[in-house]
């Protein structure tokens, strides 16, 4: 059996849809109603929280290897709590969602200190443990489609500023080699990238490029960035997203790393290939 958490995520969702049918499968989520639509006939959906040991307990039993996603910085004890329950349930391996971040010694934001103490915590667990550390979610250029659909306009922080952004379906298949074969990944951690490192305003040109209309990039500043986050995020996280943000100005997330190939047998996937399979996002 395997488990899933962060089943109805990014690339929780990508992981379920490529397991769902080839083995015992569970997923662990708050919204099984929302799970449900994802899993397969033969696939359990568990009903539980990080916070709640018992439907930890529950959805751990008899599972062989897990993908641990946890998503709140706010929130250091969920790890702790999921891996205390896997050592107790007998699972044999984890493999756990974490960031590049964690291997920049300039970054210490919340949310990379945050990473640093799960990859510690698994590491120091006694169970065998995978590390996935992608850079920034391709993905997180969908953000930009309402301007992009109703004014033509992409608005970002640090527009010039290289990142060797992957496509999270690079890193699900990545995740669902290391669920299913736990002697060939048990031990290593996985820096994920894509092929280039890529500015906001490269990808703009590109987004205008496959939509066959022109797009225009509109910078923020700092406070401008912050204001937008705090929408949707409790400050110390809108925070510590400004300050990562930053650190791209210096060139810290531009460096491509060729496990994301090596892994896959096939070069990883690019913005323009990510953006032509999203289109209809962006044209509404």
């Amino acid at each position: 059996m395997i488990l899933l958490t962060g089943a109805t995520g990014t690339v929780g969702r990508l992981v379920t849809r490529r397991l769902s049918g080839l083995v015992p499968l569970r997923l662990l989520t708050r919204d099984p109603k929302r799970a449900a639509a994802l899993a397969g006939p033969q696939d359990e959906v568990s009903g539980g929280d990080f916070d709640d040991r018992p439907s930890l307990d529950r959805a751990l039993t008899g599972v062989r290897s897990a993908l641990l996603v946890t998503a709140n910085p706010l929130a250091p004890a969920h790890d702790e709590r999921f891996v205390a329950a896997a050592r107790a349930a007998g699972v044999r391996h984890v493999v756990k969602l974490s960031a590049l971040a964690v291997t920049d010694p300039g970054a210490n934001d919340l949310i990379t200190t945050w990473q640093r103490h799960n990859e510690q915590l698994l590491r120091g667990s006694g169970l065998l443990w995978t590390l996935l550390r992608p850079r920034a979610f391709m993905t997180n250029t969908l953000g930009w489609a309402p301007s992009v659909r109703e004014e033509g306009v992409v608005r970002a922080q640090n527009g010039t500023a290289a990142n060797a952004t992957v496509d999270p379906r690079d890193i699900a298949e990545v995740a669902v080699r290391a669920l299913l074969d736990t002697d060939a990944h048990a031990g290593r951690a996985h820096a994920l990238t894509g092929p280039e490192a890529m500015s906001a305003v490269r990808q703009t040109e590109i987004l205008g490029e496959v939509l066959h209309r022109p797009l225009r990039f509109v910078e923020l500043t700092e406070d401008e960035a912050r204001r937008r986050l705090l929408t949707r995020l409790p400050g110390p996280v809108a925070d510590a997203l400004v300050e990562s943000a930053g650190r791209a100005r210096a060139g810290a997330k531009a460096r491509v790393d060729p496990t994301t190939a090596e892994l896959l047998g096939r070069p990883a996937g690019g913005y323009r290939e990510w953006a032509r399979d999203h289109l209809p996002e962006f044209r509404g």
